[in-house]
């Protein structure tokens, strides 16, 4: 059994500023997952060096002007250089990780992924990890679109079945108000299908690929009465690897599917 990781784009870049890597983070996040001893597949968020470009062209929503092409060239561009500073810590971290843009595998359909995984379980079934990450792609429809670190990670966890998801965020899990303008915010530690509507769910920073609300409630689709997906925060030291190797640690666990 393996485990499904996203790194999200708040705990691996400054998602405030155009193309700023925390690369201190993200190495001692790679740690601790080799760390961990857990066979892994990780999906990585775009941060600032997706967002920024995408918002302001509204990538989003597919083709409208040619005027949105070189944007297009540019987030690609960027997602990649991104991906390959991920990947050098990865390796430095003496894990066996390969990239697989998402594009290469897959497209969009209005909005839907669809493709092969052939070639992800083929890396798997070698002892390789997939490293995957939200990229501008082509779609059936629109002719292009965001395919968003959330949306591939809930197609990988239907086609693995991992024992556990994880998101790894810049906060200590869903909070009844926005912990970063709220300082009386409160953990809620454990998240159902009902308990999901009561939250209040504003984002302090725009996210073009629907926000938290949208996160939690992917995460609940992935989630099952056998699997938890947790959400956790990898700005503290060692939580993340404690988190995979079984031990309690705040965060937020979504629970039992939906109902």
């Amino acid at each position: 059994m393996m485990i499904l990781i996203k790194l999200g784009g708040s705990v691996i870049t400054d998602k405030s500023k155009y193309r700023v890597f925390n690369r201190r983070r993200v190495s001692r996040l790679c740690e601790e997952i080799k760390g961990s001893g857990k066979d892994v597949i990780i999906v990585h968020g775009a941060g600032s060096f997706g967002h920024v470009v995408a918002k302001q062209f509204c990538l989003q929503d597919g083709y409208v002007s040619d005027d949105q092409i070189p944007a297009v060239v540019k987030v690609s561009h960027d997602m990649r250089d991104l991906n390959n500073m991920i990947m050098d810590e990865l390796i430095d971290a003496g894990l066996n990780v390969i990239s697989v843009p998402t594009g290469s595998c897959f497209e969009l359909d209005n909005g839907k992924m669809v493709g092969s995984t052939d070639v992800l379980k083929g890396y798997v079934d070698l002892g390789i990890m997939p490293v995957m990450f939200g990229d501008v792609v082509l779609d059936r429809q629109r002719r292009f679109g965001i395919c968003s670190g959330d949306k591939i990670m809930e197609f990988l966890a239907s086609v693995f079945s991992p024992e556990m998801v994880v998101f790894v965020s810049d906060v200590d899990g869903l909070y009844d108000r926005d912990p970063k303008t709220d300082k009386n915010a409160i953990l809620i530690e454990t998240v159902s299908d009902v308990s999901l509507r009561a939250a209040a769910t504003d984002m302090a920073v725009a996210d073009v690929t629907g926000g938290v609300r949208a996160k939690m409630e992917s995460m609940l689709r992935m989630s099952s009465p056998e699997r938890d997906c947790v959400l956790v925060n990898g700005s503290v030291k060692g939580r993340l690897q404690s988190l995979l190797s079984g031990e309690d640690v705040i965060c937020t666990r979504v629970k039992g599917g939906i109902r």
